[in-house]
């Protein structure tokens, strides 16, 4: 496999296939009016996602909920890390309302971590797809949850209010896992997936981001380990620095590798494989609903 090694003291260009268009079209413009009118928070705009133009067209959008602020200092995330804000618990509704007010057909939401609460957020979390339930009935879900420190009395929250999709990001393969993610453990992450497999979930998916040193025999292994318990949806897709302070881009992965971890991950029998440099969680999540 061909890489382009990144001089993390002097940042070499990003490649051409790293080169996204900016968003346009009407649908694009007038949710974007709404954002701003309105002063809604997506993970879309202050993500600054590449496909945001895309997803936003196809009536997706993600939402983030818990606050800004993460109890982990995970080396890839651009979230702040600190002492998280009080519960706002009319942050429910508020979700819901801005989902009906940019007319979603697709929500994803996911969080920070909240590891300082006892319920680690899972609470809030049942409570915000109840009020997008009441709110936009025809709206399906996705979320995107922390591990919970794998207790499963608040997977169990998660579960009883049945997303369509239930995603977890393992986010990089075992052996770069504590340097990437620092408090969260590989093994737990899989017996999260597992569990919600087990428990009824029909559509479980998980994320990997590639160029952090990871080489493709431990990519393929990961890929195999997801779909051992019984995982439906992986996303792959090119990790990218989110400041100095951050962990460097060890690689960055050509298309052409992207499309082999693409037939691979197909071959192994995933529902929906999603890889390319420019893919995020959420990227297509309308079409992993089929």
């Amino acid at each position: 496999m061909e890489v382009k090694t990144v001089d993390t003291q002097k940042p070499q260009p990003k490649p051409k296939w790293l080169r996204v268009k900016l968003p346009t079209g009407k649908k694009y413009t007038e949710l974007r009016g709404l954002v701003d009118k309105y002063n809604l928070h997506t993970i879309c705009t202050s993500g600054s996602c590449p496909n945001m133009g895309e997803c936003w067209t196809e009536g997706t959008a993600t939402f983030m909920i818990l606050g800004n602020m993460c109890t982990r200092s995970c080396g890839f995330c651009g979230v702040k890390t600190g002492r998280p804000q009080m519960v706002d618990w009319d942050e429910p509704e508020k979700v819901a309302r801005s989902i009906k007010i940019m007319n979603i057909k697709h929500a994803v939401v996911t969080s920070v971590d909240r590891d300082d609460l006892k319920d680690m957020g899972s609470i809030i979390w049942a409570e915000t797809v109840k009020a997008i339930r009441r709110m936009n009935p025809e709206t399906t879900l996705e979320t995107l949850i922390p591990d919970f420190q794998g207790v499963t009395r608040n997977i169990d929250r998660i579960i009883a209010v049945k997303p369509e999709v239930v995603s977890h990001n393992m986010e990089t393969v075992k052996r770069l896992t504590r340097e990437v993610r620092i408090q969260a453990k590989y093994e737990r992450s899989l017996e999260v997936l597992r569990y919600l497999k087990e428990q009824g979930i029909e559509r479980t998916k998980s994320g990997i981001m590639l160029g952090l040193g990871e080489t493709e025999e431990e990519v393929i292994r990961t890929l195999e380990d997801l779909r051992s318990v019984g995982l439906d949806i992986v996303t792959l897709g090119q990790y990218l620095q989110p400041s100095k302070k951050h962990l460097p881009v060890k690689e960055f992965i050509p298309p052409e590798q992207f499309r082999k971890y693409e037939e691979i991950g197909l071959e192994m029998g995933f529902r929906h494989v999603e890889s390319g440099a420019l893919v995020r969680s959420s990227y297509k999540a309308q079409k992993h609903l089929t």
